[in-house]
């Protein structure tokens, strides 16, 4: 199934829709859909370098409008949601960005924002831990725009050879980043 849909959003990458595309992507993939928009946002940079900074800021603004709405799924609708969130796969996850939460806060939001974490798990659990709304729309601003800002310079800039160097190590990346932010709150808070 992912394998397909994988497939699906490559080939929306060459679509003359294609930037609207990669918006409703974005959106989605915010909230609910399971591929992410960097799939589709690297092979069109890479088409069109030019335009990277103006795809990445579509990607951030689509982003967080469905960050938006996932944090309003959370706030409304989890009681709803609750019984399908505990048979998927997301439940150990969402368990995982609640607990994240409570310790760190809006620095929950922003470090899933950048990383590889499901940001659409962080996005329902800021809803359902009813987090203040400004403080998780600016994390997630920060977050989202870092992630896509920075994937479609280094794709501008180093071409196809970086992007698939990129996509090898993208979860790697990702996760030296979720340590190094950790890291920083840490020494934040005990120094």
């Amino acid at each position: 199934m992912f394998k397909q849909l994988y497939d699906k959003v490559l080939n929306w990458s060459r679509h003359r829709h294609a930037e609207k595309y990669l918006a409703g992507l974005s959106f989605a993939e915010s909230s609910f859909f399971p591929v992410p928009p960097d799939v589709m946002l690297a092979p069109m940079v890479l088409a069109e370098p030019d335009k990277a900074i103006r795809l990445a800021l579509l990607t951030t603004i689509a982003s967080v409008f469905g960050g938006m709405l996932g944090y309003s799924i959370g706030y409304f609708l989890f009681d709803s949601i609750a019984p399908w969130l505990q048979e998927s796969r997301y439940w150990d996850k969402y368990l995982t960005a609640e607990s994240w939460f409570k310790e760190w806060g809006v620095w929950a939001v922003f470090v899933a924002g950048f990383s590889p974490i499901p940001y659409k798990v962080f996005t329902i659990a800021a809803g359902v831990l009813q987090m203040a709304f400004i403080p998780f729309v600016l994390a997630s601003a920060i977050g989202r725009g870092a992630r896509f800002f920075l994937v479609s310079i280094l794709i501008s800039a180093g071409g196809e050879k970086l992007e698939s160097g990129l996509r090898k190590y993208m979860d790697w990346i990702g996760w030296a980043v979720v340590v190094l932010v950790a890291l920083g709150i840490v020494i934040y808070q005990y120094v």
